[in-house]
């Protein structure tokens, strides 16, 4: 069968090679056009491209290994396509979107943490407090909140952030200092 005097194997080969040109523009280029208005959820680029790759390269795939009618091979390749892409949308774009957007922490969220300072800190100055997160290691400047000196090694308590600097008392665990006195 042709199309516009084209064989069906060449319009399904242009499809995927325009389709795939135009996912890799989404992909650089997709935060300015969401940028510039909200897109639908059902007129999502990103599905619509993975239909139109996915039609075109079935069609493509079944065009030039059988001898099916051009119709058929369009109606096995719109089904395929449309499972491919629900299968796309449910088990991977969703919980994408529905997934915590990063690993960070915020400077509040370091209050009431538990650290180990990893450089001194004089009774009126600054050191560093190093703090374990989900996300990987944290190190931070501190001061002491009862302007007493810190040593090295040191497990302490986040009370404060002011500025970017954590301000921070000697923490002892109730359960360790039990252990410790036995």
């Amino acid at each position: 069968m042709t199309l516009f005097g084209f064989p069906m194997t060449e319009i399904y080969f242009w499809m995927l090679i325009m389709a795939g040109i135009l996912i890799v523009l989404y992909l650089f280029f997709g935060d300015v056009l969401e940028a510039v208005g909200e897109v639908s959820v059902f007129l999502n680029p990103v599905l619509i491209l993975a239909f139109i790759i996915f039609f075109s390269a079935a069609g493509y795939v079944l065009e030039w290994a059988t001898s099916l009618s051009s119709w058929v091979i369009m109606g096995i390749s719109a089904s395929l396509s449309l499972t491919l892409t629900t299968l796309l949308h449910v088990f991977v774009l969703v919980p994408l979107a529905s997934a915590e957007e990063s690993l960070s922490y915020t400077e509040e969220s370091l209050v009431g943490r538990v650290g180990k300072i990893i450089i001194p800190i004089p009774d009126s100055g600054f050191g560093e407090v190093f703090i374990k997160s989900k996300s990987g290691m944290i190190s931070k400047p501190a001061a002491s909140f009862e302007q007493k000196p810190i040593k090295e090694g040191q497990r302490v308590l986040v009370l404060e952030n002011k500025q970017g600097v954590l301000y921070v008392v000697p923490y002892e665990n109730d359960l360790e200092a039990s252990e410790s006195a036995t």
